[in-house]
């Protein structure tokens, strides 16, 4: 026998003889990405049309929103700025590589 069965066995069934009762806590798991290290950098580096910056607003309005517990507004204000991110990427990309493109045709 195991220390641990003879520690059972010792204690024997337990003290309270008042009815069980028992707590269930929710706790929400689900991660909704919010996209401010994204927005963030686009504001900073890529920031055509200020969509950057725009993009940036949503994902804070996503983040207090998951604060608050609203799922679902976290989820419609992030997919927002995930948009905003993409299409400022694109165009920041598009404008560096037309300015390059410039800049090299032109020298010669």
């Amino acid at each position: 026998m195991t220390k641990e069965e003879h520690e059972v066995i010792n204690l024997g069934a337990p003290q309270n003889s008042g009815p069980m009762t028992s707590t269930v806590v929710n706790i929400q798991t689900e991660t909704v990405p919010d996209h401010v290290v994204w927005s963030l950098f686009n504001t900073l580096f890529f920031n055509p049309c200020c969509l950057g910056f725009v993009a940036f607003a949503y994902s804070v309005k996503s983040r207090d929103r998951k604060m608050v517990g609203d799922v679902t507004g976290a989820r419609s204000f992030g997919s927002t700025a995930k948009c905003l991110n993409i299409w400022a990427l694109v165009i920041g990309i598009l404008a560096m590589i037309s300015i390059i493109v410039l800049i090299h045709t032109r020298g010669h």
